[in-house]
């Protein structure tokens, strides 16, 4: 039995609530369980230095951590001068997974940001983040249609994300902290509404895992997805 008593292929309660920041062009407060991230998308009109003149935009992410989402405070990442490693390759990691489901010359010389921000961490933060600012995205796109900025969509499919793991010997969809802890494998699945994959993280920490576990957690990964993509398109009808 998991510590959260869920059966190994039963996802934590997850919602989404869009339109959260006022200000933003488009926003979306996700929860995963007691993991809450609050995405918000800002239209820049012009695209990075390095792209001028392309063509094409750009989609990138910021992705940060308020002292007290976790048990103890955290430092803020603003006074010591510079992002930590791990949060830039999740920053990178969201702006990779929107890319992917983005058509950027349909942006035309622009660039949205997506600011994801932790506000309660329970595990799984970044495929949460990933989940809302894909929805954050959306809408952001939704109000440049709206103002004649663009003529279409520039999105071509869903993007979701989802935490698999070996814990316990048992292969196990969306681990909470407790579970991420002690897990002998914690994997990270990237996929797309049609099923592609985006990417893959899978590190093993106490003991090295099977190409059958593996297989196994890519197998909860789908369906885990799948169930997220319904509910992103719940969000929006």
């Amino acid at each position: 039995m998991r510590p959260s008593k869920r059966a190994p292929n039963e996802m934590r309660p997850v919602s989404f609530e869009r339109g959260v920041a006022r200000y933003a062009e488009g926003s979306c407060l996700v929860k995963f369980g007691n993991t809450h991230v609050l995405c918000a998308a800002t239209l820049e009109d012009k695209p990075p230095p390095w792209l001028r003149g392309q063509s094409r935009g750009w989609v990138t992410a910021e992705y940060a951590m308020l002292p007290r989402a976790t048990h103890t405070r955290t430092r803020r990442e603003s006074s010591s001068g510079r992002p930590s490693g791990r949060t830039q390759e999740i920053q990178r990691l969201i702006g990779r997974s929107l890319r992917a489901v983005t058509h950027l010359p349909g942006l035309g010389e622009r660039q949205i940001m997506i600011d994801c921000d932790v506000i309660q961490a329970d595990g799984g933060t970044r495929t949460a983040a990933i989940t809302g600012a894909w929805l954050a995205l959306r809408d952001c796109l939704e109000w440049m249609r709206s103002r004649s900025i663009i003529k279409d969509s520039p999105l071509r499919d869903h993007v979701a994300a989802v935490s698999c793991g070996v814990c316990s010997g048992a292969t196990v969809i969306d681990l909470d902290y407790t579970e991420d802890s002690m897990a002998e494998t914690d994997a990270n699945f990237v996929m797309t509404g049609s099923g592609g994959l985006v990417e893959v993280q899978a590190t093993a920490e106490v003991a090295v895992f099977s190409q059958t576990e593996l297989s196994a957690m890519l197998e909860l990964a789908k369906s885990g997805v799948d169930q997220l993509v319904q509910l992103q398109k719940a969000a929006l009808a």
